[in-house]
């Protein structure tokens, strides 16, 4: 199909998301899904999040969703969920929020997160039952520390001898828990023993506690326990996946997706017991964990990512996977790890992108339902670059570090597509994150 062909055919498609869009053909598209996966071509982009938060909005108040769950990790989450539910000391949404201090701070510690935690603690002033007050998580694994030291604290109060099993066990780490790289890389090399099994015991003696607790109270298990067994469980997950990091990129990705789909099954599965009924969960993710990866560059060679596992372990109406694009813009971004968050200028998408056949639709910002795969994008033999921005963006290598192959139809159930796009604001902005936009000459000065 010639190139006009099909963007005229995209443009027919194209569903046209005018300022205040109520996302009521979304809602349609997502119909009886308990699982909605909501993507991002970056993490600093701030159309990205409002639009996820205005849609999270929607599926909490009309569809009965009972959760959202983030790509963060789990204790700084779980701060912010106490908050909401209105438990904890915390009196503001920026203090809940300040338990996010490891690199990148900004990506939850920005304005429209604060904004979105503020509407989630409104809204379940007139949530009547506790049991049924919408809650906020996290999927990650990177919080090993603060993990295994949560779990220390719940048993210090709950069994002090259990406790100290526990310290002994997790004594095996620790030391090195603040630096878990470091711990990686002297088990990977035989310069350390490996502290698998201590971490698994612990979590299998959680586990073991939970399921009698659930037998003889008739299949619930307490929120502080349950969040225990979590805080183990990343504990294990992570001490495997530093680990991994230094096996090859693609084993230590599995191991991370792995850990997040089941994070997301186990948090399911407690909200369920508590309303007494299949729980609903919103799911923010960056597209690379989201999107189907079997219809990627990255699947072929032998990586798997949430997306993936998610439609293979529920049917099909039971999930909606949503990608977010963007041509150009600026995004909040750093240029190396534990660098400053940065205001940078994205270059235009490449001629061959996912993204340039959809700046071409010529509509400022639209949906794209590719769903059946009745959509031209299904039609097409080959398959287009997409951009994947995280928390690093080097626009000098941009096509080696950015871009991969991928079928979108395949990938995603629908596409918004924001063409000119803005950086998200930090709460704590750094020298390179003025006040004002940069200059549309940024970043040559020409």
């Amino acid at each position: 199909m010639a190139d006009q062909a099909i963007i005229s055919a995209l443009r027919r498609e194209a569903q046209p998301l005018a300022a205040g869009e109520e996302f009521d053909s979304l809602l349609e598209h997502i119909g009886d899904a308990s699982i909605v996966l909501l993507g991002e071509a970056t993490h600093g982009t701030r159309e990205f999040y409002q639009l996820r938060a205005e849609i999270s909005k929607r599926l909490i108040v009309e569809k009965g969703f009972d959760a959202i769950a983030v790509e963060a990790d789990w204790p700084d989450a779980l701060r912010v969920s106490c908050f909401v539910q209105h438990g904890g000391s915390d009196m503001t949404a920026e203090q809940a929020l300040s338990g996010f201090k490891r690199f990148p701070q900004w990506m939850w510690r920005n304005h429209e997160i604060v904004e979105l935690v503020n509407w989630l603690r409104a809204h379940n002033t007139h949530v009547a039952s506790a049991a049924r007050r919408i809650g906020f998580y996290g999927l990650d694994l990177y919080s090993l520390q603060a993990s295994m030291h949560a779990v220390v604290a719940y048993l210090d109060k709950a069994d002090p001898q259990a406790a100290q099993r526990a310290r002994e066990r997790y004594a095996c780490i620790d030391h090195m828990a603040e630096d878990p790289q470091r711990y990686g890389y002297a088990t990977t090399f035989g310069m350390k023993e490996d502290c698998e099994q201590e971490v698994l015991r612990q979590l299998l003696e959680l586990s073991r506690q939970a399921a009698e607790y659930a037998e003889a109270s008739g299949g619930t298990v307490p929120d502080e326990l349950f969040y225990a067994e979590q805080n183990a469980r990343v504990a294990r997950n992570a001490e495997i996946y530093y680990r991994a990091m230094f096996q090859g990129r693609d084993e230590s990705w599995n191991v991370r997706d792995s850990h997040m789909a089941e994070t997301l099954e186990a948090l399911r599965e407690h909200i369920g017991q508590r309303t007494a009924r299949p729980a609903k969960v919103v799911v923010w993710a960056h597209n690379s964990h989201l999107g189907d990866c079997r219809a990627t560059e990255m699947g072929e060679h032998g990586q798997l990512n949430l997306g993936q596992l998610v439609r293979e372990r529920y049917r099909p109406e039971d999930t909606f996977l949503l990608g977010f694009t963007t041509h150009t813009g600026t995004v909040t971004a750093a240029t190396e790890w534990d660098g400053p968050a940065e205001l940078k200028r994205i270059v235009p998408s490449r001629q061959g992108s996912l993204e340039r056949l959809l700046h071409e639709v010529g509509i400022p910002r639209f949906l794209l339902p590719v769903r059946g795969r009745q959509s031209v994008l299904a039609q097409l033999h080959e398959r287009y670059l997409e951009r994947a921005i995280g928390v690093i963006y080097r626009p000098d290598t941009e096509r080696m570090s950015h871009y991969f192959h991928a079928d979108a139809a395949r990938q995603f159930d629908a596409l918004i597509h924001v063409d000119t796009s803005t950086a998200l604001q930090p709460l704590e902005r750094s020298a390179l994150w003025p006040q004002d936009e940069v200059p549309e000459t940024y970043p040559s000065g020409l």
